[in-house]
């Protein structure tokens, strides 16, 4: 950039950063400990001079902004720690339907797809009874309030603008089915129900709702939500994992992409696959 402009735009970046922060001329000068006479250089118009190095990191300082943003060599003014801290964020996950965190990111998130790897089944197309049996013991004596606050989210995420694509693992389903592992002890009449709620869900919705089965001894993906180009939110049990750099959420757009890729059992075949599941409960 030639010297001139790079001054035009340092100080026009200078000026903006004081006024976001209510800062004058002399107010700056004396947090950097320069002269006011030095400012007012800098900030007159025409003027193709450009601090030194140790006055442009004084000033990043004192406006709280970075030196690079200042002299044109970025076009974002935050602070690294910042800009970290906004990219990646931790936030507990607590043992919930769908708690305050989750239904905040389906609200930004409406009218882009929402890509879903649940941890069990998904929270979304569960009966009533389905939530009683999984969450009441958790939830203790607010569980009825709990799962009706739930349900008014879950409708309201099933008729917004967004569409919505899940992975599922093919084992899921099946330990549901035969009440092994996570959902050992299920009554079978809650399993058949469930079973018929997600099938209903499966072939109403289609295609803004589109369920997929891949094998997890071909592919494995840890719980993983995308919403949109907005943010992906990785589940660790107990902490979300929230990304909200482009990068980052692109990766985790291409795995949910690979489970699609891999899926055994696509969207237009999962009713049939749903409907051998209940013939075999019986």
């Amino acid at each position: 950039m030639d010297k001139r402009l790079r001054a035009d735009l340092f100080r026009a970046r200078l000026a903006q950063a004081m006024a976001a922060r209510g800062v004058t001329q002399s107010a700056l000068a004396r947090r950097i400990d320069a002269d006011r006479s030095t400012i007012s250089q800098l900030l007159e118009a025409g003027s193709a001079r450009l601090p030194n190095a140790q006055i442009a990191a004084e000033a990043a300082a004192a406006l709280d902004v970075t030196a690079d943003w200042l002299l044109g060599l970025s076009d974002r003014p935050e602070q690294l720690d910042r800009l970290m801290a906004a990219a990646l964020t931790l936030s507990e996950a607590p043992r919930a339907l769908i708690d305050e965190a989750i239904f905040g990111w389906h609200q930004e998130a409406a009218g882009y797809k929402i890509r879903h790897v649940p941890a069990t089944l998904p929270d979304m197309v569960k009966t009533r009874a389905m939530m009683e049996w999984e969450y009441a013991a958790q939830l203790g004596p607010d569980a009825q309030e709990a799962i009706n606050a739930s349900n008014a989210r879950l409708a309201w995420m099933r008729n917004a603008r967004s569409d919505y694509e899940i992975a599922l693992p093919l084992h899921e389903l099946a330990a549901f089915a035969r009440a092994e592992g996570y959902y050992a002890g299920l009554p079978a009449d809650i399993r058949l129900g469930q079973i018929d709620r997600i099938l209903d869900l499966a072939e109403r919705l289609y295609p803004a709702m589109r369920i997929y089965l891949y094998d997890a001894r071909q592919t494995y993906s840890a719980p993983i939500t995308v919403f949109g180009p907005i943010l992906a939110v990785v589940y660790l049990g107990t902490t979300y994992l929230a990304f909200r750099d482009a990068e980052r959420v692109a990766v985790l757009s291409r795995q949910f992409d690979g489970l699609i890729r891999a899926a055994c059992v696509g969207a237009r075949e999962v009713p049939a696959h749903l409907r051998a599941l209940r013939d075999a409960i019986g």
